[in-house]
């Protein structure tokens, strides 16, 4: 292991790269089986690793992304081995929120994915063809046990915190709730116990746009055109939530795009216009259709209090210590939302961390505020991390904070 000091370069005075897996895999041979009751027969999980796991295996973070994310959290190498950066760079890294000079990070691509995980996508073994929609629907809970197998692969037992921001989020509370022997932390980030109508209802438009598209064709489009009209106005409808009223008018006000004059014709002529059609297309070009549906419809079945009369009921039996954190502007998860989740932890006398920061950015802020979360995430973790050596024996490393 590379021996750093206080200014995180090794000791020959290098810059101190903590080793970055690349995509590696873990396969179920066994199948796996699902809460509405159907089984998988053959998993794969594409995950990558950052960092390094301690003797006591203390220091390991499960990072869950978000709708569109896949497991290339922070810069490695990609599955060429050429080094990409990574979707949460600004708080995952050498010397950032997550540092992975400190913390083993893990993030896999979630059960129902098109970035490397068994999803519709992937070869049905019964048929020899792509699934499309006859792929099973999978729940947050079904992605979450399909993380334990990759925890369980790593021969990691407990983790020292699970954290997710949006749909991430709702990975990391079903956690807590599912396996709290696994889990010491779990941190929330701009996420819910339970979507609303509002996100429900836009989820629907959504996947309205993909079902209506004519290449949809049932879901059986695989080595045919993908419904990228359907796909990409999934995309824009998604993407105007992300952002708040507040951002869109900074970012483009009602200004023309390469034009002085209204067109008076059905073309795009405002910038926003111009940025939404942008967005979509990028996307099609990286994300599968019928992915967006599954995934979206498993957004729509998440409640954390499934199964239970209510939240706290849910979580009475959960020792686990929490962080929450919402955004002043997101209004696809609203604080009050989170607010409500926080009430049921304090019910049942759990300890929890709770914050509303305060930002301009809608949903995405948690994308794009490092340094807020980091001011709640840091000591957070750095307490989580002694309380865990402090358990397996090691008391040394937290005297010397």
């Amino acid at each position: 292991m590379t021996q750093l000091n206080d200014n995180s370069e090794s000791v020959d005075g290098t810059a101190a790269q903590p080793p970055a897996s690349g995509p590696q895999y873990c396969t179920l041979d066994r199948g796996l089986d699902l809460v509405s009751g159907k089984r998988l027969t053959h998993v794969d999980i594409v995950y990558e690793t950052w960092g390094e796991l301690d003797e006591q295996g203390t220091n390991a973070v499960l990072i869950c992304h978000a709708l569109t994310g896949d497991s290339h959290v922070a810069t490695g190498p990609d599955r060429n081995g050429v080094e990409k950066a990574g979707w949460w760079d600004v708080m995952v890294g050498p010397g950032m929120a997550f540092d992975t000079r400190k913390y083993f990070v893990i993030c896999s691509n979630v059960l129902g994915g098109c970035s490397g995980t068994t999803g519709p996508e992937s070869i049905d073994p019964a048929t020899g063809l792509p699934y499309g929609l006859t792929f099973p629907l999978v729940t947050i809970e079904d992605m979450v046990n399909a993380q334990v197998a990759v925890l369980d692969h790593l021969g990691v037992q407990q983790l020292v915190a699970v954290v997710g921001g949006s749909v991430g989020g709702m990975q990391a509370l079903a956690w807590a709730k599912l396996y709290p022997q696994r889990v010491r932390t779990c941190i929330g980030v701009a996420t819910t116990p339970r979507l609303g109508a509002h996100a429900i209802g836009f989820n629907e438009v959504g996947r309205q746009a993909i079902l209506a598209d004519p290449n949809f064709r049932g879901g059986d489009y695989h080595g045919k055109d993908q419904p990228e009209q359907g796909l990409a106005i999934a995309r824009m409808v998604g993407h105007i939530t992300y952002l708040s009223d507040e951002s869109m008018r900074a970012k483009f006000g009602r200004r023309l795009q390469d034009r002085a004059y209204h067109a008076f014709d059905f073309v795009t002529e405002f910038e926003v216009e111009s940025y939404l059609a942008y967005q979509g297309r990028k996307f099609v070009d990286r994300f599968d259709a019928n992915t967006y549906l599954y995934m979206t419809k498993a957004m729509d079945y998440f409640d954390l209090a499934s199964g239970f009369n209510s939240v706290a009921e849910a979580l009475a039996d959960c020792d686990v210590r929490w962080l929450l954190l919402t955004f002043s502007s997101d209004w696809l998860f609203p604080t009050y939302q989170t607010k409500g989740l926080l009430d049921a932890l304090r019910a049942t006398g759990k300890e929890v961390s709770f914050a509303e920061i305060p930002s301009p950015y809608g949903h995405d802020a948690f994308l794009l505020e490092p340094e807020e979360q980091r001011r709640y995430i840091e000591p957070f973790l750095d307490r989580a991390l002694c309380d865990a050596r402090l358990a397996a024996g090691d008391s040394e490393e937290c005297e010397t904070r």
